[in-house]
């Protein structure tokens, strides 16, 4: 028997989304509204890549170069 999950979703973010596209992209309203969901991510970075993560070696660098106390 599969056990089902209760999903609860959460509204979109407009006000977000929207001072985004509008205040930090400086887009005109026309254009903003104009944008598929896929150009707004690429427009926002969503589309670069991550880069690798950091491995072991490079933490303890970090650590040596920067310690805590």
């Amino acid at each position: 028997m599969i056990e089902e999950k209760e999903v609860k979703a959460e509204p979109f973010p407009w006000e977000t989304v929207m001072h985004a596209g509008l205040c930090l992209l400086r887009l005109v309203p026309r254009d903003f509204w104009a944008l598929t969901p896929v150009e707004f991510f690429a427009m926002t970075g969503g589309l670069r890549s991550r880069g690798a993560a950091m491995e072991r070696a490079g933490l303890e660098a970090l650590m040596r170069a920067f310690p805590d106390g």
